[in-house]
């Protein structure tokens, strides 16, 4: 994060077209697509992505890694908490673009603690304690309430 926005938007695309041409930096390039992610992920602070990143606030910093990553061409994204901390119109435009990406044919492995935001977008569940899968199962198959009697129950097998 000690980059600017706009060069920490291209983070490990800086050498690819179009942001680079026969080993040359495009930074009007850069600053487009820097200016994208920052207007679709309203991320505050940026001064037109000339800030330096680890200048914004936590929040914001989030909103530019998730607008980064899910702006790259990818197959299999992996989530690992993208909304905590976030608020209510970030949280509703991340999980709007997971659900684009799993339109899209995308695979998304998304680790949450949120149960909301895992009944809203997974359309397979698996609970993991203690590093093990102690159950998985469709959407449909894994209710609130199953989750919670298999957690319970991973609970109670661990006082005994």
């Amino acid at each position: 994060m000690d980059e600017n926005v706009r060069l920490n938007s291209v983070n490990n695309l800086i050498d690819k077209k179009p942001f680079s041409d026969k080993g040359f930096i495009v930074p009007f390039e850069i600053a487009k697509y820097a200016q994208d992610i920052i207007d679709k992920f309203d991320v505050r602070g940026t001064a037109n992505g000339t800030a330096l990143s680890r200048s914004l606030s936590g929040g914001n910093q989030q909103k530019l890694i998730i607008g980064r990553e899910m702006s790259k061409k990818h197959e299999l994204l992996i989530l690992a908490q993208p909304t905590r901390g976030l608020d209510v119109g970030a949280i509703e435009y991340i999980h709007g673009q997971i659900i684009e990406a799993k339109k899209q044919g995308k695979a998304v492995l998304l680790v949450s603690y949120e149960l909301d935001e895992i009944m809203a977008l997974a359309d397979t569940i698996a609970v993991i304690s203690r590093n093990n899968f102690i159950g998985i199962g469709s959407k449909e198959e894994m209710t609130r309430s199953k989750i919670g009697q298999l957690l319970a129950g991973e609970a109670m097998n661990e006082s005994i």
